[in-house]
């Protein structure tokens, strides 16, 4: 494993972290709490000390199980919480002084921690973003102790722009894979020149990047995948991070023979966003300790050659950038 600076914090964090949120509720398919606790340990013995997680995954569940894999470790790491989402009082009233107040202390409870390392605004509406009060609520925090450092989850390059404009930003998290690479363009020198950390989520889209997916895929009911109505496995239009299902499908079978030869296609997945210098983490998810230790060792592989780049990106300007959905 290698490891980044995290902006100007001041830490050094892996450069392939793990997301919680497949760990806290029944979104992504069942996960019990031991299973749960085996696949951050591995993710741990693999060398990731950076952790990403919500107070509204699984109503708190996943920080409380990251609280009790903190207790049984004598190692430091580095855990990124979310607030904004809950459903207490929910939307909009979250979005007040006292609703970030109520949701930073929940999150120290439940991780069992006396302040935390990074709290982000979780993809809070822009017109909340722009009005600005919520970042002087987040600083009082952090002159309080209650955060260390504050930074936000965004759905779009606009919604980026804006908070790199906020006193004090640390990190920023944002989609960015193959299908979705914008950021190079609009996001990462800037970032970049201000010392803001950008933290990489759906490296994989979902899953398309895994390679492992098909037009007869199904899910768990619960899943927030699951596309199981009317009897068809999959319907037409559905989207992934964006990306329309059946665009990437396409897509996944033109990349496969471009893979080089001892990655998997999510390890390249992977490895070609570590290949940016503005990258600070890249934060996909694990269900089971396999998929941690092999999410992992996308670090020990040397960056993906100029000419696949550059393949990937034609690809992306060709067939996807006009296909997307959403914002970004």
């Amino acid at each position: 494993m290698h490891y980044r600076s995290f902006g100007r914090t001041g830490w050094e964090v892996s450069e392939i972290g793990i997301g919680t949120w497949q760990l806290g509720g029944t979104e992504w398919g069942d996960v019990d709490d031991e299973q749960a606790l085996a696949t951050l340990r591995a993710a741990a013995d693999a060398g990731v000390t950076f952790v990403d997680t919500a107070d509204i995954y699984g109503g708190g569940r996943s920080e409380r199980l990251i609280g009790r894999f903190l207790r049984e470790r004598d190692e430091r790491y580095f855990v990124a919480t979310k607030l904004g989402r809950g459903s207490d009082p929910g939307w909009p009233a979250n979005f007040s002084r006292e609703a970030v107040r109520a949701h930073t202390e929940g999150s120290l409870e439940r991780l069992g921690v006396e302040t935390l390392d990074l709290t982000q605004l979780h993809c809070v509406p822009f017109e909340v973003l722009e009005a600005g009060e919520i970042f002087e609520w987040l600083r009082q925090l952090r002159l309080e102790g209650k955060i260390r450092h504050f930074g936000a989850s965004v759905e779009s390059m606009e919604e980026a722009a804006l908070c790199l404009e906020q006193d004090g930003l640390a990190s920023l998290q944002i989609i960015f894979n193959i299908f979705r690479q914008k950021p190079i363009s609009e996001l990462f020198d800037r970032a970049r020149e201000l010392g803001v950390a950008i933290i990489v989520r759906l490296p994989l889209s979902s899953g398309l990047l895994g390679g492992k997916m098909s037009r007869e895929t199904t899910f768990a009911a619960t899943d927030h995948r699951s596309f199981n109505r009317d009897g068809a496995s999959f319907n037409v239009g559905e989207t992934f991070s964006g990306v329309p299902f059946e665009v990437g499908l396409d897509l996944v079978e033109e990349i496969r023979p471009l893979v080089p030869e001892g990655m998997t296609m999510a390890q390249m997945a992977l490895r070609w966003c570590l290949d940016f210098p503005a990258v600070s983490v890249v934060i996909p998810g694990a269900k089971r300790p396999d998929q941690a230790v092999a999410n992992a060792a996308a670090s020990d592989f040397p960056p993906l050659s100029a000419a696949l780049h550059e393949r990937l990106r034609e690809l992306y300007v060709t067939r996807v950038a006009d296909a997307i959905r959403g914002p970004y």
